[in-house]
Parts: structure tokens; C-alpha cells; sequence
């Protein structure tokens, strides 16, 4: 189940849209039972959450939090994708990309690494893009990487 917190009650986003394309995602990826958060925020919160844990304080446009229920609970979740939509739309816009195709991406991109996705070393880099890759094309979006 995917469900979106809007905290900063953009309309611009189409957020039952949205919830069906990573609940596809998530179905595809055989973690179809899981429960999977959305949050969208503003610069300030995304900021001060890349700063708490990753020590990188400016704003970036997703960061990923990994559930940490201890294993006796028996719940599927995911974690919390945790978006902010002012970077997502000024990076679409400098890509030349549109908003909805670059924030689907960024919100696939967040999920794969709930699933142990990551990109540190090129060969999980490579891995990892070739897989949203294949993703976005089955939801009409060009590759992002080139």
C-alpha cells in the first residue's frame, strides 16, 4: 500500500496518479503487501533532514529512510521516500524535463533503495540505473541518464 503525506499541501501533483504508479512498481518488484510512504516537503524540512543524516546541509530533491521495525513485528514496510518538490521542479526545469516524468523518477528512485538498491560503487550504480531505467520506459518515460 502506498500512501502520500502532501505536508505542504501542493496541488500541483496528481497524488492518486502517483500511488498507483508505485504501487505497480512495488507490485513488479514482488513487495506488493509492503507499505510504502510518500512525504512531499519543502526545502527547509528536506534540508534539515539531509543535514540530520547525511550531514550535507543544503536541500536535495529525495532522501530514502529505510523502515527499522524490529523482525518480531511482523509488518512489510518499506519506509518513508521523502521528496521535495521545489528541487524536483527547478531540476526538471533545468533538464528540461517535465515535472511529472522527473518526480515520478526521483519517487522510483527513493523506493528502490527501500528494496537495497544503492549507488555507491559503480557496479550497484550501474545495476540500479539500469533497472529505473527499465522501469520508466514501462511507464513511457525516457531514460533520465542520457
Amino acid at each position: 500500500m502506498v500512501v502520500i503525506q502532501n505536508s505542504i499541501k501542493d496541488t500541483s501533483i496528481n497524488e492518486e496518479s502517483l500511488i498507483d504508479t508505485l504501487q505497480q512498481v512495488i507490485n513488479d518488484l514482488g513487495k506488493g503487501e509492503s507499505e510504502l510512504l510518500i512525504r512531499m516537503v519543502d526545502k527547509n524540512e528536506i534540508q534539515n533532514l539531509n543535514k540530520t543524516y547525511r550531514h550535507q546541509d543544503k536541500p536535495t530533491n529525495v532522501l530514502s529512510f529505510p523502515s527499522d521495525l524490529p523482525i518480531e513485528i511482523d509488518e512489510e514496510i518499506l519506509g518513508d521516500v521523502v521528496i521535495c518538490l521545489e528541487v524536483v521542479k527547478q531540476e526538471a526545469q533545468d533538464q528540461q524535463k517535465t515535472f511529472l516524468d522527473h518526480l515520478t523518477h526521483m519517487a522510483v528512485h527513493g523506493t528502490l533503495h527501500l528494496l537495497g538498491y544503492d549507488h555507491i560503487e559503480d557496479d550497484q550504480a550501474k545495476t540500479m540505473e539500469s533497472l529505473e531505467v527499465e522501469i520508466l520506459d514501462r511507464l513511457q518515460i525516457k531514460n533520465p541518464y542520457l
